[in-house]
């Protein structure tokens, strides 16, 4: 039965008349509301004498007010009230996605909005399925594989359920309509935000494992972002931007950021939109701007991540940067380190996995970590199978597109050689990673990531920062003790894909340091506590104020 009907925002009670049509009744049928188990009214009195009592009840009141009714119109006044009353609270409730929405409207496109009764990923509906996207082909928008890739089969622990606001859609602003943007918003919120970055050309549900469940149950607001743009789609060998799995597979994608209008440059402008559309959801949902705003990411994600503290400090309190890719016009980037483990890699295999044959000790003087064996698995022969050779693709086809990927070869690409045959540098310059970071940042990386090597990206990164500060130092700038606080946690042990710690034991996970620093970050800002100095974390260490191991770990693997 309808209570309330709503017309042009008006709420209108169609059962006052009724009521007052039972008002005027001297003796109204009235059911036995007695409680029953069975046949047996509960209460002490038999149906048969609850009726009488019923009927007797009814006569005396219909005497007290046989003439006006003045007793039941109380009734129907009070009942007409308190539906008004639920009806206004009710179209509340219904308005919050709408009046959201609303002021988002020039900022965000397409959106769907939901209020949720849990925003973890202990409700199924957090995250959508994958290819649940209308019109898109298969592989352009993939949330559940999206938020596996970056944490370990033992996910965040969830022990709250969060009831609250969840909205995806598009940035209005982008031209090409692939820029996607989530907020998940705790009705228990703590006052502040958290920015996610997205790894690999992964989803804005990315995170929803390594970094939303963690942050929301502490209460903050989270906004994620994909970069600007989706994933990818099936394609062949005659697309020219088709790149094949690895160099004896058949299967060809074709990368979203490879198409025109879609340049890297991208990734730190939808970032930092992220931000600034994620302050203005915050302020119209909780009527106040988030008094912090955090910034947290995962390998391109962790750039993303340097970038924003990079080029829009302003935005920001602080950022951890999860093993974040690296890029420098000169070297080290993914161009220059990638070729060597992708020339190698057959040759060390042809050996039966030796690790003193020239193709093992190549890759080694490149920086790569050693290989772990086990039976016939190999850990450089996963990063082969799944990641070098797509990976340089993807990135050559983007910033190097002159090149033949397939019949020049990828594994003897030259970064160097192509500097002067090509832009390739000024393309990369666009994108470098400068370490002239405005707020504090903290890197935590593993000692075995043979994706992007610690030697060759998040010590790169920390020299970097600590180039950017001698260089402010010489433009006369000694006020050091304001300068942004900096940290580079290194995890023995830890890989890039947490994942392979079920086939390799002696892997080290990154997720449960990450999230540590993560709320040493927020101690350091909010309290002025000290951050932790640079250090090895040990096996089955975690981050400590005076650390075993200070600076970098003395050896990439610790056995057995």
């Amino acid at each position: 039965m309808d209570v309330v009907i709503r017309e042009g925002g008006h709420v209108f009670l169609p059962l006052i008349g009724q009521l007052a049509t039972l008002g005027r009744s001297r003796c109204p049928y009235q059911p036995d509301p007695t409680p029953r188990i069975g046949s047996h009214a509960i209460g002490g009195l038999s149906a048969g004498k609850r009726n009488s009592y019923n009927g007797a009840l009814c006569r005396r009141k219909a005497r007290s007010s046989a003439t006006t009714g003045e007793g039941w119109m109380r009734w129907v006044v009070f009942l007409a009230l308190g539906a008004m009353l639920a009806g206004s609270a009710s179209a509340a409730a219904a308005t919050q996605c709408d009046r959201l929405l609303a002021r988002l409207a020039d900022q965000v496109a397409d959106a769907a909005c939901a209020e949720s009764t849990d925003l973890t990923t202990n409700n199924p509906a957090t995250t959508p399925a994958n290819n649940s996207l209308p019109g898109l082909p298969p592989f352009a928008f993939t949330p559940q594989t999206d938020r596996a890739v970056i944490s370990p089969t033992a996910h965040t622990p969830i022990t709250k359920t969060l009831s609250g606001i969840q909205i995806d859609g598009r940035i209005a602003e982008d031209p090409t309509g692939e820029a996607r943007i989530l907020f998940r918003l705790p009705n228990q919120w703590n006052g502040k935000l958290v920015v996610a970055g997205a790894s690999g050309t992964r989803s804005e549900f990315n995170g929803d494992f390594a970094w939303s469940d963690y942050v929301l149950q502490q209460g903050y607001a989270y906004v994620s972002q994909n970069k600007g743009i989706l994933n990818f789609y099936l394609t062949t060998a005659a697309d020219p931007l088709g790149c094949r799995l690895n160099p004896s597979s058949t299967t060809f994608v074709h990368f979203y950021d490879n198409d025109p209008g879609q340049p890297f440059t991208r990734w730190t402008e939808f970032m930092n939109e992220a931000a600034r559309i994620g302050k203005n959801a915050v302020a119209g949902y909780y009527g106040r701007y988030p008094r912090r705003t955090y910034a947290v990411g995962t390998s391109n994600g962790g750039y993303q991540v340097r970038r924003a503290l990079e080029t829009a400090p302003e935005l920001y309190d602080g950022g951890i940067d999860w093993e974040g890719t690296y890029v420098d016009a000169v070297a080290p980037n993914i161009l220059s380190a990638l070729p060597p483990a992708i020339l190698n890699y057959p040759d060390y295999a042809a050996s039966g996995f030796a690790s003193s044959s020239t193709a093992a000790k190549n890759l080694l003087v490149t920086g790569y970590p050693p290989d772990l064996v086990s039976g016939t698995s190999s850990l450089w022969g996963l990063y082969w199978a799944q990641f070098w050779e797509v990976t340089l693709c993807q990135w050559q086809k983007r910033l190097d597109p002159s090149y033949d990927t397939y019949g020049s070869g990828t594994g003897t690409y030259s970064y160097v050689d192509r500097l002067s045959a090509s832009d390739v540098g000024a393309d990369v310059a666009a994108i470098a990673t400068t370490g002239n970071i405005g707020k504090p940042l903290i890197t935590v990386a593993g000692t075995m990531d043979a994706l992007l090597p610690i030697n060759l990206h998040a010590r790169a990164y920390a020299r970097a920062v600590t180039a950017a500060l001698s260089e402010q130092s010489d433009e006369g700038d000694h006020d050091r003790h304001r300068r942004p606080a900096y940290r580079l946690y290194e995890v023995q042990n830890g890989n890039h894909i947490e994942a392979y710690k079920d086939i390799f034991p002696q892997l080290e996970l990154i997720q449960p340091h990450a999230q540590h620093a993560f709320d040493l970050l927020t101690e350091a800002v909010e309290r002025g506590s000290a951050l932790p100095p640079d250090q090895c974390i040990p096996r089955g260490g975690s981050i400590t104020a005076s650390p075993p191991q200070p600076g970098h770990c003395a050896g990439l693997f610790v056995g057995p």
